[in-house]
């Protein structure tokens, strides 16, 4: 039996899409289908009901299943056995939320590759929205986001919160001490509008029943803080991205007398029964984030 062709049936049957298996694993979707017929053929069963317009998998399909993730899961452990002297090469699509990028990803994947030289990545910065979605359907292989991603067979683990403090501008906000009446007289940047940022920063003026007088929704934080450079405002940011950005630009922590909530981080991730790539980078990541927790009580 070729593990290739039960691999492709494995990905087809947990994304619920030949078409996203096919995308995952680099193939077309006509040698997608082709891998499954010729593993039908072998096996002389059906394994997808191609009846409906729906996705289905049928009975012998949701049998085999399970043994092709025991088969797969085989195959990875001869490997590791019989190469273990060989360094783990690293292949692996990563997302992430602006935030992440600006704080620990880069010092983390320079890390990661020093500890795995064979490490081959493709990077991803979105929304948290798109970030889930494509985890989800297989496009990217762990994403780190504000919301943690709930589908089938999509797992996920929670990482250290981010701090959120108030930047301005060091020339035009020279306070020791900021009021939040001081803010609202103020024109205010954060994440796009429907983010946690946002969301808890209209609720953080709401509480004190306080009306900001401007709130710009802006996606970048680079922008935000060209923006405040430029005098346009103060921005909300996590800071230990402010901490990392202040070697290029000039930005001012204010100290202001509320508390703000951090921003919540989630690792979403499949699990690949051929390989213990994601495992090892997610623990990677867990371990240089300082989570408490190790992936694999998960």
């Amino acid at each position: 039996m070729n593990l290739r062709f039960v691999e492709a049936f494995y990905w087809v049957a947990s994304l619920k899409s030949i078409s996203r298996a096919a995308e995952k694993l680099f193939l077309t979707q006509s040698a997608m289908s082709s891998r499954i017929s010729t593993l039908e053929d072998e096996l002389g069963v059906l394994l997808l009901d191609r009846a409906g317009k729906q996705f289905k998998l049928t009975a012998a399909g949701a049998r085999f299943l399970v043994y092709a993730d025991k088969l797969l899961g085989l195959q990875r452990e001869v490997k590791a056995e019989m190469g273990s002297s060989q360094p783990l090469a690293v292949s692996l699509r990563i997302g992430a939320i602006e935030s992440v990028l600006h704080s620990w990803l880069i010092p983390w994947l320079e890390k990661l590759r020093l500890d795995h030289p064979g490490l081959e990545l493709e990077l991803t910065v979105e929304t948290t929205p798109i970030l889930v979605e494509q985890v989800a359907r297989g496009t990217l292989d762990i994403v780190f986001a504000v919301l943690p991603a709930a589908s089938t067979g999509v797992r996920h683990h929670t990482l250290p919160p981010m701090e959120m403090v108030f930047v301005g501008n060091p020339v035009l906000h020279k306070k020791r001490n900021y009021e939040l009446d001081d803010l609202a007289e103020m024109e205010l940047l954060t994440f796009q509008k429907g983010s946690q940022p946002h969301v808890t920063l209209l609720d953080l003026f709401k509480q004190h029943r306080l009306e900001p007088k401007k709130v710009h929704a802006i996606s970048s934080i680079s922008a935000m803080v060209q923006l405040v450079q430029g005098g346009f405002g103060v921005a909300l940011l996590p800071r230990a991205a402010v901490a990392r950005l202040g070697g290029f630009a000039k930005l001012k922590p204010l100290v202001v007398n509320a508390k703000l909530q951090a921003l919540p981080i989630h690792a979403s991730y499949r699990i690949d029964p051929t390989a213990d790539t994601v495992q090892v980078v997610l623990e990677s990541a867990l371990a240089f984030t300082g989570s408490t927790k190790t992936a694999r009580k998960k």
